[in-house]
Order: C-alpha cells, then sequence, then structure tokens
C-alpha cells in the first residue's frame, strides 16, 4: 500500500483534503493531511514570523517524525513552493511529487515571481488595506470557481495567510532532483496564465499531465476524478 501525504494551499487547511483523503484509505492507504502552521485549525499559531520555510518544515518535519518512506508527496497551489522546499530536505523519503495546480518554482524564485504582475499588485494591496501589512485575507471560493454548493463552506474554513509565505525566496540544495517521478494536474476549468505556464513546463519536462475541469480547488470540486489519478501515479 502507499503513504499519501496531502498538503494544502494558501488559506485552506487539511480540511479541504477530506473527500479525497476518505477515498484513498477506502482504497487500503495511508495518508496524512497536515494543516500548515497559522492556517485553520492551527490558526492560533499566526503571526507575522510565519513564512514559507515554517510550511517546509512542518511537511519535512512530519515525514522524519513519523519515519515516512516511499511517499506521494502532493501539493496544491501554493503548496507547490512547499513540497518543492520539503523535498530538498527529505528527498530519500520522497517516491513521487505530485503538483496539483500548483507553482513548481526554481531556486531563488518565491511565489510572487510565479504569479501574474496585477495578482502581485493586488495581494500586496489586500495586505496593506485589510491585513496589517502582514496577512493576506483569503480569495474567495468564487473566485477559485468552486462549485456553487460548497463555495460557503470553503470561505467559512478558510483563514488569512502570512505575507511572508508568498514574498520568502525558496533555496535549494538540488537534492530533490534525484526525484524524477513527478506528475502535474492542471484544473483546466479555472483560467490561470501562472499554472497554464507550470502545465506547460511540466509537458516539455516530460511529466504525466492531467486535465480536469473544474475549478482550482480540484479536491472539492473533482474528488473522484483526483483520487482516481493519485491512484495510477504510483
Amino acid at each position: 500500500m502507499t503513504t499519501y501525504v496531502l498538503v494544502h494551499g494558501a488559506w485552506h487547511g487539511g480540511w479541504c483534503w477530506v473527500r479525497v483523503a476518505e477515498r484513498l484509505r477506502a482504497a487500503g492507504h495511508t495518508v496524512f493531511t497536515p494543516t500548515l502552521t497559522g492556517l485553520a485549525d492551527r490558526a492560533h499559531l499566526m503571526g507575522p514570523t510565519l513564512s514559507l520555510q515554517t510550511h517546509i518544515r512542518d511537511v519535512a518535519g512530519l515525514l522524519a517524525w513519523e519515519e515516512l518512506r516511499d511517499v506521494v508527496l502532493v501539493g496544491h497551489s501554493y503548496g507547490g513552493m512547499v513540497i518543492t522546499g520539503a523535498a530538498d530536505r527529505v528527498a530519500d523519503r520522497i517516491k513521487t511529487l505530485v503538483f496539483l495546480d500548483a507553482l513548481t518554482p526554481k531556486h531563488g524564485q518565491c511565489a510572487m515571481d510565479l504569479r501574474a504582475p496585477e495578482q502581485v499588485a493586488a495581494t500586496f494591496e489586500a495586505a496593506r488595506t485589510r491585513g496589517n501589512g502582514w496577512r493576506i485575507p483569503p480569495t474567495p471560493a468564487a473566485t477559485f470557481l468552486v462549485n456553487e454548493a460548497d463555495r460557503a463552506w470553503v470561505d467559512a474554513k478558510c483563514t488569512d495567510l502570512p505575507l511572508a509565505c508568498f514574498t520568502e525566496h525558496l533555496h535549494l540544495s538540488g537534492a530533490a532532483d534525484r526525484i524524477t517521478d513527478r506528475v502535474y494536474i492542471r484544473a483546466s476549468g479555472y483560467p490561470n496564465p501562472t499554472f497554464d505556464t507550470a502545465l506547460a513546463t511540466a509537458r516539455a519536462a516530460g511529466w504525466p499531465c492531467h486535465e480536469v475541469p473544474v475549478g482550482h480547488d480540484v479536491m472539492v470540486d473533482a474528488p473522484e476524478e483526483l483520487t482516481r489519478i493519485l491512484l495510477e501515479s504510483v
């Protein structure tokens, strides 16, 4: 059986994977859905010193302390930054990296480097006007084109994200280059040039790629299809 670690993106928490996790567990697999420090059920730890490195340590620490091996490590959206950094630290514990409508950063990049200029400007403005200069309020579920039935649930669950998570640059040693099993899944129902570029780059690199015609939160909108892809990726 396979061990899956599912890492959420900005503003979300481990809660967003519930539909996928229950399906993977029903198929006999082990599943971890950690909530990153400062978000969701760990929002009481929120503070201006939290950053991308905090979240990388969250995931790398989970793999180490739980003594996990041959992990399928999945990152959604901003979670692509997190799993890339974690893979650099604990590459020997990871079998496959799966980027779910996610950022695919290189050494020295931050999340802002990979986003469209208008998105970057809007993020800084939101932090300045509604986040005391260091917090980013959640993007509405409707913007991510979450299905209408689940939008209120997603909005109620999402919490602020420290701005530093988007502005801290990723420093990689190259250790994760040994992980050759990489998969990209694009939420093709969510128009976004950042993720279109990531998909094109993944295809050019020869990664297995999939497109699911739903909004950005694939794990909410299409848990059955996403589970199928994850099962076929090992």
